[in-house]
C-alpha cells in the first residue's frame, strides 16, 4: 500500500544553486547520501521541524555515466520524480505494472537514507513522471524521526 509523499526529487548539476534558493525558501538540508548503484549524491531538504514530512531531494550526478546524466543532458534542471512510502516495495512494484507502469528497476536497489530500499518505474503519458517507490527498513523514519 502507497503510505504518503515521502519527497520530490529535483535533478541538477549545480546542487551548491539550488541549496541557495532551499534556503530562501527556509528549507534546511536534514540529510545527505551516496547512492552508488545510480551515480548520484542525493541531499534531502525540509522545513524546520519537518521531521516526517514530505521532503525535497536535490540529486546531482557524481559521474558522467550517472542515472540522470541523459536526463540532465536532454531536458536540463528540474522536476526529477515524485517518491512515494510504501509498505511492500515488491508488492506496489508488482501492483504497479499490472496498472501499466513499466520497471526502471528489476528489483529493488539501496537508497540514499540508511535503512531505505528504492525502486523506480515510470507512469507513461499521459502523466510521463517517473515514480520512485520507497521503503524503509525500520519504522523509525516512518514515524518521523531522521536517520541523520
Amino acid at each position: 500500500m502507497i503510505l504518503r509523499i515521502d519527497h520530490i526529487g529535483l535533478a541538477t548539476d549545480d546542487p551548491t544553486g539550488v541549496a541557495a534558493f532551499m534556503t530562501a525558501l527556509g528549507m534546511r538540508k536534514y540529510e545527505d547520501g551516496l547512492v552508488d548503484d545510480y551515480g548520484v549524491d542525493c541531499e534531502f531538504w525540509q522545513f524546520s521541524g519537518g521531521a516526517g514530512n514530505p521532503a525535497v531531494e536535490i540529486v546531482s550526478p557524481v559521474r558522467e555515466n550517472s542515472a540522470i546524466a541523459g536526463r540532465l543532458d536532454r531536458e536540463g534542471p528540474g522536476l526529477y520524480h515524485v517518491a512515494f512510502e510504501v509498505d511492500d516495495l515488491e508488492g506496489e512494484m508488482a501492483r504497479l505494472r499490472g496498472h501499466g507502469f513499466t520497471s526502471i528497476d528489476a528489483h529493488p536497489c539501496k537508497g540514499a537514507r540508511v535503512g531505505m530500499r528504492v525502486a523506480f518505474l515510470y507512469a507513461r503519458p499521459p502523466a510521463g513522471l517517473l515514480v520512485e517507490l520507497v521503503h524503509y527498513e525500520s519504522a523509525q523514519h516512518a514515524d518521523g524521526e531522521q536517520n541523520a
